[in-house]
């Protein structure tokens, strides 16, 4: 069980003035993820605890290996490459970078949120983000993916996931190809040491940055195995931020009654909406 509790940094009168005084936070991002984020938490006065709800790794079957080599090879008779992650970019890059040395002429790159498309501007190459939101559809609104008729679009995702897309994308004309790249695994925790976990170190706000991760979230909570799971009433006052208005209807349809949609998954995101969040009344939030 891959379980770290940060103490919280400032104490006493110093901590009391600072934003996040108060605040104890389950972080529940792949290990590694959520590092940046801890430490701002931590100095704006904030606890953090990081439980990881996902753990991504990169493909490793030799056909499915060799099958994104071929695709990698041939990026050049593609249109544009879509991104649906900053986990889809960072490995992508890392794909690209091996085999092109220099981007393929008038390849463009859509990334599905501000978090993924400062990743891929490493590469000189256009990336077009929507200023509206973080979901596919958000990103099937940007105008240069209306008119993709006969257009072919690499789609970098881990295996798995939405069809919405490349349904979308295919409906409208294109050729949709997959270049899944990472495969997504569910750590295994007791949910009699998460609830204890909770307890001793009064969380009172989680992080789930994707409906995957609040998902696991919502399992471990849950002391029903019928489905839909539903989280137990003393858990329902749980603060829970997500990314999107999407996986905010599935929150609370689970039970909870906080939850906040940041509007993104990124640290910038995360912090704007606890911090708002927080100012209102420490400990005694308001439903959402």
């Amino acid at each position: 069980m891959n379980v770290t509790a940060g103490a919280q940094q400032a104490t006493g009168a110093t901590a009391g003035r600072l934003p996040l005084a108060g605040l104890s936070v389950l972080l529940t991002r792949p290990a590694g993820q959520a590092d940046k984020l801890a430490a701002t938490i931590q100095n704006l006065g904030g606890q953090v605890t990081s439980m990881p709800l996902l753990a991504i790794e990169p493909i490793s079957e030799r056909i499915a290996v060799e099958r994104l080599k071929t695709s990698i090879m041939a990026l050049d008779n593609y249109d544009a490459a879509i991104f649906i992650s900053t986990n889809a970019a960072t490995l992508g890059l890392e794909w690209i970078e091996n085999y092109w040395p220099q981007l393929p002429v008038g390849l463009e790159a859509y990334a599905v949120g501000p978090g993924t498309a400062e990743i891929l501007r490493q590469l000189p190459w256009s990336v077009h983000c929507s200023d509206s939101g973080v979901t596919s559809e958000h990103l099937l609104a940007l105008p240069g993916l209306q008119d993709v008729a006969s257009k072919r679009i690499a789609l970098f995702r881990g295996q798995g996931g939405r069809e919405l897309l490349a349904e979308t994308l295919r409906e409208r004309g294109a050729r949709v190809d997959y270049l899944e790249i990472y495969q997504r695994r569910v750590p295994e925790y007791s949910r009699a040491v998460v609830l204890k976990l909770l307890d001793d170190n009064a969380i009172n706000a989680a992080l789930a940055t994707s409906q995957q991760i609040l998902d696991s979230l919502i399992t471990l909570l849950s002391a029903e195995s019928t489905l839909p799971h539903k989280v137990p009433e003393n858990l329902q006052s749980l603060c829970v931020v997500v990314p999107s208005q999407r996986v905010r209807e599935h929150a609370l349809a689970a039970g909870f009654k906080q939850v906040i949609d940041a509007g993104g998954a990124d640290d910038k995101s995360v912090l704007t909406s606890l911090q708002q969040r927080w100012a209102i009344s420490p400990g005694k939030k308001e439903s959402t």
